[in-house]
């Protein structure tokens, strides 16, 4: 179709020239957009409104419902009634609390739930996302790049992307096994959007720094060859840190998201290396990172967080290596979120969720949420 509306006086003969022109114009808009994963047909949750035919008041709540984590059930009632939980205990008392919610608006006995996790559950209105296919992931003995099952699967042809969450390592070390838990919930605002959400899970017994570092940047070229066409990386604590050791190798990620960022434990902790050396470290991750100078790097430091060495020197050296980077946004210890876990809070997921998708998407980046 292109072709031929590029070709002009043959594709409206007879036509007026300036109208031609037009319409050429609008034409040319609809083909050369970006495209958008189907997400309304391929993803009813994501449109649950409509399909359950709520009220438009309902939306704000039902839109902040499914950006947060699983396990998560939302209840209606009559006329636009309605509950809901996300956390806070198993998933029977996360139904138990969404439903007495709806309940206390609609009386009770009148509320069932109709949304519960990634499904739609109401009846005549079931809809399930198909999971990941089995065997997908990336594994070693000793770590595992997998998808993760409790966010809606798109596919490496229909996704925007992916993003690849690494957990961070338990001060207990080898005592403390933190495979398996969920990214954190504002990685959700990237799945909504069409982008898969893989982990970077790690045994214990060899989650060592630089190790780690070489794993992860082997499974972010094998993703890129399985033809994921945007790469973000993000991670939590040392994972956020191994995040960031991966942009000495051009092209591996488009986008590193480092969450309180850390590898020296707390304090002079003897297992670890002295936390004094955290800033010379960081320096040299920085400096070898200006071989992605095309890539865009997002960083959050919270306040009170003992993993941080020296928040106002990290803070300065962040900023004077971000100019390097196509993009830049740093967190810089707001106000209201504290300590090393602030990142997996609702609160930070509220605030700085639609941010960072916007930073790590638009074509010009923010430098500021």
């Amino acid at each position: 179709m292109l072709v031929a509306i590029l070709r002009g006086k043959h594709a409206f003969p007879g036509g007026n020239m300036r109208r031609s022109s037009g319409l050429i114009c609008c034409l040319l808009v609809l083909v050369l957009a970006p495209m958008r994963p189907a997400m309304a047909q391929t993803a009813p949750i994501l449109d649950a409104a409509r399909v359950l035919g709520l009220p438009a008041s309902n939306n704000a709540d039902l839109e902040r419902f499914l950006r947060l984590n699983t396990p998560r059930a939302f209840a209606v009632g009559p006329n636009g009634t309605f509950g809901w939980q996300a956390g806070g205990g198993d998933a029977a008392f996360v139904e138990q609390r969404a439903i007495a919610s709806c309940e206390r608006r609609a009386g009770p006995g009148n509320c069932a739930v109709a949304l519960r996790d990634l499904a739609i559950v109401r009846p005549g209105r079931e809809w399930a996302p198909a999971p990941p296919p089995a065997n997908i992931g990336i594994s070693s003995m000793a770590h595992d790049t997998v998808p993760d099952n409790r966010f809606i699967w798109w596919g490496p042809q229909q996704a925007r992307g992916v993003l690849v969450f690494a957990h961070g390592r338990g001060e207990r070390g080898n005592m403390d096994d933190s495979r398996g838990s969920q990214p954190q919930s504002w990685t959700r605002h990237f799945n909504n959007a069409g982008y898969d959400v893989w982990r970077f899970d790690r045994h214990p017994n060899s989650d060592e720094t630089a190790r780690a570092a070489r794993w992860l940047k082997t499974d972010l070229a094998e993703l890129r060859r399985r033809g994921y066409r945007h790469i973000i990386v993000s991670g939590q604590s040392r994972g956020g840190w191994n995040a960031m050791m991966v942009l000495d190798q051009p092209g591996l990620a488009d986008v590193v998201i480092a969450i309180a960022s850390a590898a020296h434990g707390r304090g002079a902790d003897a297992r670890n290396d002295p936390q004094w050396q955290q800033i010379s470290q960081l320096e040299a991750i920085l400096t070898a990172a200006q071989a992605s100078s095309q890539a865009r790097l997002a960083a959050a430091n919270f306040r009170d967080d003992s993993f941080d060495a020296e928040p106002d020197r990290r803070a300065a050296l962040m900023r004077q290596y971000g100019q390097h980077f196509a993009g830049f946004l740093l967190i810089d210890r707001p106000e209201g979120l504290t300590g090393h876990g602030a990142g997996a809070s609702s609160a930070f997921n509220t605030r700085y969720g639609a941010c960072l998708l916007n930073f790590a998407t638009a074509q010009r980046p923010p430098s500021a949420c």
